[in-house]
């Protein structure tokens, strides 16, 4: 059960039970966005290879764009009237995503890898909609579009490296 907030009864015109929920589902989906944040960031740092700058230029702008994305959702989680998970143990507990290997992969699996994280959040983000449709929840409902359309777009764009 997701932790409330605090004691004063949130009254947003969106139960309880329904508020709960969400907050879980969205804290599944923080989990997986700073898991993806933290192996984009990794891959960042160790890419190597003819397409090096091509792919430490790239990773950097789709690990910035997660960054700025754990703030929006885990504020939405406490909008809800909930605690924002926040240590790494919760946050690998939750996340759907597979840990990146300890020693670097070579560029193309680092490229399968994120593909995988990014249709991984997708898919999490997905999954929530019927209970926010189910609680007329709106912000949520923009939140997890916006999410859908940032990860699906970037998939498609990392798969296209893969073609021969």
């Amino acid at each position: 059960m997701a932790q409330t907030a605090h004691p004063m009864p949130v009254n947003i015109g969106i139960s309880e039970k329904d508020r709960t929920t969400i907050a879980q589902g969205l804290n599944k989906l923080l989990a997986d966005t700073y898991t993806l944040y933290l192996a984009t960031h990794n891959f960042h740092w160790n890419v190597t290879g003819p397409m090096f700058n091509t792919l430490h230029v790239m990773f950097m702008e789709q690990y910035t764009e997660l960054w700025n994305a754990v703030d929006p959702i885990a504020e939405r989680i406490r909008a809800l009237g909930h605690v924002a998970t926040a240590s790494y143990a919760d946050l690998s507990r939750l996340t759907s995503l597979k840990d990146v290997p300890s020693q670097p992969p070579k560029a193309e699996e680092m490229i399968r890898i994120l593909v995988e994280g990014h249709e991984g959040v997708a898919r999490t983000a997905r999954e929530l909609f019927p209970a926010v449709e189910q609680a007329h929840d709106q912000p949520t409902a923009d939140l997890l579009t916006q999410r859908l359309d940032v990860h699906e777009k970037t998939a498609w764009m990392l798969r296209s490296l893969l073609e021969r």
